[in-house]
């Protein structure tokens, strides 16, 4: 097995090894196998890109805030603290987990490596947008692989705080595919475009992509302009897709028109309420 140094080539000056093994990224030895490799490629490219979003941000106290839903171990929130925040004397890193025991897991390694600007909340996503403990202003909010809804929860809680940014890789968009075969029967015979999700797997496989084709719309309809584009190369992971999204204050009156002529087409009016609610 390589060593560190040729294992990764690309670990920045300063990094903390210490936090890449305490997230078992490295072995004790400093070493690194090809699934952590691969996540690790995933979380610097994201990084990347936020880096360049938060050079938008301007200087003042308290900033950059930031959001980070479907937390987790919150790999992206302490990297992102390391490489971004540590050496800054302002901002702050929010991680948003469910799971009780993870959330005090990252609070004792952040108190362990002396990482003080980071909170950690064990609360559901979709409560996020009316947590107090949570800054009314928000610099970028993120969700790298946060599963089905729990990213349509990060981006209500983006447009509730008036978030500069969002950088959002979705993962197991289910909810949708559900309102697809539900009514798949009704839809068969009504167009020939429900032939596009008849058979289960291409069912699956629609729903996933129309979900963030109508996520893209709804930022859109609530003032963002919307960047789609690759994180990593399909070869490290099938959840590929990353939206950037930039707070212009112009809300799109197409995307909007747009957003429920594509809900009316497929029979999925219902979820305008239960996701798109901003809409004009």
């Amino acid at each position: 097995m390589k060593t560190l140094e040729q294992d990764l080539p690309e670990l920045r000056p300063g990094q903390s090894v210490e936090l890449l093994k305490e997230l078992h990224i490295l072995t004790r030895e400093g070493r690194i196998n090809q699934d952590s490799r691969r996540k690790l490629k995933q979380v610097y490219h994201l990084v990347q890109f936020i880096e360049k979003l938060l050079a938008q941000v301007p200087d003042a106290p308290g900033h950059p805030t930031l959001a980070d839903f479907g937390a987790g171990k919150s790999y992206l929130g302490f990297i992102l603290y390391d490489l971004v925040l540590r050496q800054r004397a302002e901002g702050h890193v929010y991680g948003i987990e469910t799971r009780t025991e993870l959330v005090e897991r990252s609070r004792a390694l952040a108190q362990r490596l002396g990482f003080g600007r980071m909170s950690f909340l064990a609360i559901r996503a979709e409560d996020a947008a009316s947590e107090s403990a949570l800054p009314e202003a928000i610099d970028l909010v993120t969700a790298l692989h946060a599963c089905d809804t729990a990213t349509d929860d990060a981006i209500a809680f983006g447009l509730r705080r008036k978030a500069r940014h969002m950088a959002l890789v979705p993962c197991c968009q289910a909810e949708l595919a559900g309102w697809l075969r539900k009514e798949k029967a009704q839809a068969l015979s009504r167009t020939p475009l429900a032939e596009l999700w008849r058979h289960p797997l291409h069912t699956r496989e629609l729903g996933s992509q129309l979900t963030n084709v109508l996520r893209c719309l709804y930022l859109e309809a609530m003032g963002y302009q919307v960047t789609v584009t690759e994180l990593v190369g399909w070869e490290h992971s099938m959840k590929n897709e990353l939206i950037l999204a930039t707070r212009t204050g112009q809300p799109k009156r197409a995307a909007a028109q747009r957003l429920r002529a594509i809900l009316a087409e497929f029979g999925l009016q219902g979820l305008e309420v239960l996701r798109y609610p901003g809409l004009q």
